[in-house]
């Protein structure tokens, strides 16, 4: 087992526009010994996001960031190896995303390229269709608009933030078939899940490899 100094330091930014699934999946990852991190903080742009209830129930640092400019001096105070984006809605401004190359993980509701200049036919499912990007769009859009263009297969990427909208290195990649009478809330309720997943599995290779 690695000693506590090897231990990355993780904050965990959140809002109110979900329920911190994602936090949760990553409180448990750390509990069960999946991955080598510690969470610093747990940071919230409004003081009523769900996700706040698990943070107090796990006895975690609690900072609230009212807005996008207090975001770097709060993050150069807590100094942590990797942020974990789940959830957060405020906008990151570039000076953030500069000042932390490769190090803020952003999840996707869409299948990210591996190259800026690709179409998304770079990515495939696991049928050999085309995968959608759904680049620009916020999950329920997303959602949607796999719904809307008939897509046999919804997906959702991990990648670091950059410069590039919705566009970074993809960390990792999940699908989850579409059934047929699939509606926005019941196909996001499964690939959710996997997502869940998927964040648990991409800090426990990075924490591995620190």
């Amino acid at each position: 087992m690695m000693s506590l100094k090897n231990k990355l330091k993780l904050v965990v930014l959140i809002s109110n526009a979900g329920t911190g699934t994602n936090l949760q999946a990553i409180i448990d990852g750390i509990l069960l010994g999946k991955i080598n991190a510690e969470i610093c903080a747990v940071v919230s742009d409004r003081d009523d996001a769900l996700g706040l209830e698990r943070a107090k129930k796990h006895n975690l640092n609690i900072e609230i960031c009212k807005s996008k400019e207090e975001l770097l001096p709060l993050l150069q105070k807590l100094n942590p190896d990797f942020m974990c984006l789940a959830g957060w809605k405020q906008i990151i401004l570039d000076e953030v995303i500069l000042a932390y190359p490769n190090k803020i993980l952003n999840l996707h509701p869409g299948l990210i390229p591996d190259t800026a200049d690709a179409s998304n036919k770079s990515v495939k499912n696991p049928d050999g269709t085309d995968a959608l990007w759904n680049k620009g769009m916020l999950t329920t859009k997303a959602i949607a608009n796999l719904l809307d263009q008939k897509a046999t297969f919804a997906g959702s990427s991990i990648h670091f933030l950059t410069l590039n909208f919705d566009f970074g290195p993809v960390l990792g990649r999940v699908f989850e078939k579409i059934e047929s009478g699939d509606t926005v809330e019941t196909l996001y309720e499964r690939l959710k899940k996997k997502e869940n997943e998927m964040y648990v599995g991409v800090l426990e290779k990075l924490s591995k490899n620190a």
